[in-house]
C-alpha cells in the first residue's frame, strides 16, 4: 500500500502531460511562446523520480516521501484540472484566467525585471520589518517591566494598535518625504502593533517564582531582566514577530502604491490596470514563495534560539 501511495505522484504528473499533449487548446486562449506547463511538469517528475529512487537507500527520506506523497500527486492533480479549465476547454473567464504556460512565461521571460521589483520590495519590507520588530520588543518590554512606562504607554497600545496601519495613509504622505520611507514606517507600524502586545503580554505571564529566585541568588534589576524576563518571554515575542511578519506583507502591497516606482505590490497593481491577469498571477506566486522562504527561515531562527521549545509550534 505504502509502495503505491509513493507511485500516485508520477501517475497523477504522467495523467497530467498525457491530456495536456493529447487535448488541442482552446482558441479563446493566446498561445504561449513556450510550452512552459509541460516543461515544470517533466522537471517535477524527474526531481520526484530522484528522490523516490534514493529513499530506497535512506529510510528518513522513505518516510518523508511516503507522507508528502498524496500532497504532491494532489498538487499535480490541481494543476492538471487548471490546466483542463483554462486552456484546454475555456471553462473559467480567458481574461482573468490565463494559460498555465502564459503564468509560468511571465517568470522566465519578464525574470529580470520581476528581479528588480522584488529587490526594491525586498529592501522596504527589510528597512520596516527590522524596525517594527525592533521597536515593538523593547516597548513590550518597557510595558511589562515598568509600570510607570505602563501607565502611560498601554493605553495608547490599546488605542492606537489596532487601527490598520494602511489607515495612516493620508497622514504618513503629509508627514513623510519620501514614498520609501513613508511606505516603510507603515509596514514598522504593521509589524510593532502585534510584537509589543505578545511581548507584554509574554513577560506579564512570566510565574513570580522565576523573579523571586534569581533576587534570592543576588541577582540585580537589569539581570533579571535580561537573564530571566526576556528569555523566559521569547516564545510570546516570536509569536507577534510571526504575526507581525503576516500583516507586513499585507501592507507591503498597499504601501507600494503611494508612488512606488517598482515593487512586487506596485507591479501587481500595474497589471491589474492594464488587465494583464497572467503578470498579476506571477506576481502573486512571488509573493507566496517569497513569504514562505522568510517564514521558514524565522521559525529556524526560532528553533535554534529556543531549542528547548522546538517543535511546539510546528511550520
Amino acid at each position: 500500500m505504502k509502495q503505491f501511495i509513493k507511485v500516485l505522484p508520477v501517475l497523477s504528473i504522467v495523467l497530467a502531460l498525457a491530456l495536456d499533449a493529447l487535448l488541442p487548446d482552446n482558441l479563446q486562449h493566446p498561445a504561449a511562446e513556450h510550452p512552459y506547463f509541460t516543461w515544470l511538469l517533466i522537471a517535477a517528475l524527474v526531481l520526484y523520480l530522484i528522490f523516490y529512487i534514493a529513499s530506497f537507500a535512506r529510510p528518513a527520506l522513505r518516510e518523508k516521501l511516503e507522507y508528502k506523497a498524496l500532497f504532491y500527486a494532489g498538487a499535480a492533480l490541481f494543476f492538471n484540472i487548471l490546466n483542463l479549465l483554462t486552456v484546454k476547454f475555456a471553462v473559467l473567464p480567458v481574461l482573468y484566467f490565463p494559460s498555465l504556460d502564459r503564468v509560468f512565461g511571465v517568470l522566465v521571460e519578464d525574470s529580470t525585471f520581476l528581479a528588480k521589483c522584488l529587490a526594491y520590495s525586498a529592501r522596504l519590507l527589510l528597512i520596516g520589518w527590522f524596525c517594527g520588530a525592533l521597536v515593538g520588543m523593547l516597548t513590550g518590554i518597557a510595558i511589562g517591566f515598568s509600570k510607570t512606562f505602563s501607565y502611560w504607554v498601554q493605553p495608547l497600545v490599546r488605542v492606537l494598535g489596532p487601527i490598520p496601519s494602511t489607515a495612516w495613509i493620508p497622514i504618513v504622505l503629509i508627514a513623510f518625504p519620501s514614498a520609501v520611507s513613508a511606505s516603510a514606517f507603515l509596514i514598522a507600524l504593521a509589524v510593532w502593533f502585534p510584537t509589543t502586545v505578545l511581548t507584554s503580554s509574554g513577560i506579564a505571564s512570566i510565574p513570580n517564582s522565576y523573579f523571586e529566585v534569581s533576587s534570592t541568588l543576588g541577582a540585580g534589576s537589569l539581570y533579571r531582566i535580561v537573564k530571566v524576563g526576556i528569555p523566559a518571554a521569547m516564545p510570546h515575542m516570536f509569536l507577534g514577530l510571526f504575526n507581525g511578519t503576516c500583516s507586513s506583507f499585507i501592507t507591503l502591497v498597499t504601501a507600494e502604491m503611494l508612488g512606488a516606482k517598482y515593487g512586487i505590490g506596485w507591479y501587481i497593481n500595474w497589471q491589474k490596470e492594464m488587465m494583464a491577469y497572467a503578470n498579476v498571477y506571477a506576481g502573486l506566486i512571488i509573493i507566496a514563495v517569497t513569504f514562505f522562504i522568510l517564514i521558514t527561515l524565522l521559525f529556524k531562527f526560532r528553533d535554534h534560539v529556543l531549542a528547548w521549545q522546538k517543535g511546539v509550534i510546528k511550520w
